[in-house]
């Protein structure tokens, strides 16, 4: 009986056995093998597993102009834009935590920008942020005097005068971070509703008779159950941003001081016909992105395994 059982597993496994290796595992095998070899694209049928490996893919990546630069652009815009949704996904959970009339229709409608095609939430900024025809050019002229049109998306940086103190501002890469956190804080909120719903209500009623403000209530009570949900968020939405492509591209296709490393690796696929190149410089992606994951399964995967 238990061998039978055993081969009935086995049968029931094996076609999603074989689609995960022949979708997932042979693709990332093959990648990892065109890194380490000189492949152009028009050579590229002629590659195979065992070809002439060597590290000159990876010396090229790390000596290669712009690297550097692009790494901490990468990085900057990740953290900020990962932090930003993460932020705004919070807030709205809080102030649409409390029942209301019409709470269901303000919360689907915060989910729009998460669920508008990218290709039509991109076009709306590029038109909203335009020199010459955008809404927040012209109410800047209006509001706050601007003597000139400021080319939001396609000026690396603007000087700012604070308090006397001069300083330039990477413009370009501030509004597509502003778009990121825009875009995507709707998965956060919905995260964070969940888990504030799973709050037990007697806790802070609790605390309240306690004599806990509301300031009080929040750090005591509330912001210890959401700890677990943002540090998962935190992982997830940082590996997504660090790969994102789509939005920068769509924005400003790389330029004003906004490539990313996602940016980087299409254009030494399609500029330079470079296989080996982009491949060497997508297997460094995914080794900084197993970084933030490993600091996770460090940090809370062993909580999580002793609560369950």
């Amino acid at each position: 009986m238990r061998r039978s059982e055993a081969r009935a597993g086995i049968g029931l496994i094996a076609p999603t056995v074989v689609i995960v290796i022949a979708v997932v595992v042979l693709p990332i095998i093959w990648s990892i093998s065109l890194s380490f070899q000189r492949v152009r694209l028009l050579t590229l049928h002629s590659a195979g597993f065992f070809g002439q490996y060597s590290l000159e893919n990876f010396k090229l990546v790390f000596t290669s102009q712009g690297f550097v630069s692009t790494l901490l652009t990468t990085v900057a815009y990740s953290v900020l834009g990962t932090a930003a949704s993460i932020a705004l996904g919070l807030v709205a959970a809080l102030a649409l935590r409390r029942r209301f009339k019409a709470r269901g229709l303000v919360r689907s409608i915060m989910l729009l920008p998460y669920v508008a095609p990218v290709v039509a939430a991109t076009f709306v900024w590029q038109v909203m942020l335009s020199p010459q025809f955008g809404i927040v050019d012209y109410w800047g002229k209006r509001l706050f005097g601007w003597d000139k049109p400021v080319a939001f998306l396609s000026q690396q940086t603007s000087r700012v005068s604070i308090f006397g103190i001069h300083l330039g501002i990477p413009l370009a890469l501030i509004m597509v971070i502003l778009f990121e956190a825009w875009r995507q804080f709707p998965f956060a909120f919905l995260f964070l509703t969940a888990r504030l719903q799973a709050i037990p209500g007697s806790l802070e009623e609790a605390a309240k008779v306690d004599g806990a403000t509301v300031s009080q209530r929040f750090r005591y009570v509330v912001w210890p159950q959401l700890v677990p949900t943002i540090a998962v968020l935190s992982v997830l939405r940082f590996i997504w941003t660090f790969t994102k492509f789509d939005d920068i591209y769509l924005l400003t296709g790389g330029g004003a001081g906004t490539e990313v490393v996602s940016v980087r690796v299409y254009n030494f696929l399609t500029g330079n016909g470079d296989i080996g190149l982009a491949s060497a410089q997508a297997l460094v992606l995914a080794v900084v992105m197993a970084v933030p994951v490993g600091f996770y399964m460090w940090r809370f995967g062993r909580r999580e395994e002793r609560l369950s």
